[in-house]
């Protein structure tokens, strides 16, 4: 996927024979949910900041930060 300078993609040009690239899909994480991480294993969200979230996998605590590389809902 091509950038500009800036970290943008560049706009999408209506006559353009490709389709546009999709979105990507923010997760959106709120205390109490239940989660899974590839490393850490099971666990449930405790805090959540604008940049991070801190996960309780039972013997550790772990923050992680947006944009929560390997963490999913279950």
């Amino acid at each position: 996927m091509m950038t500009t300078p800036s970290g943008r993609r560049p706009k999408h040009l209506s006559s353009s024979p490709f389709k546009p690239a999709a979105e990507p899909v923010v997760e959106v994480f709120e205390v109490g949910d239940r989660v899974t991480h590839d490393l850490y294993g099971l666990g449930q969200v405790s805090h959540v900041d604008s940049h991070a979230v801190t996960v309780d996998f039972g013997a550790k605590l772990v923050r992680i930060a947006h944009p929560f590389p390997k963490l999913h809902h279950l």
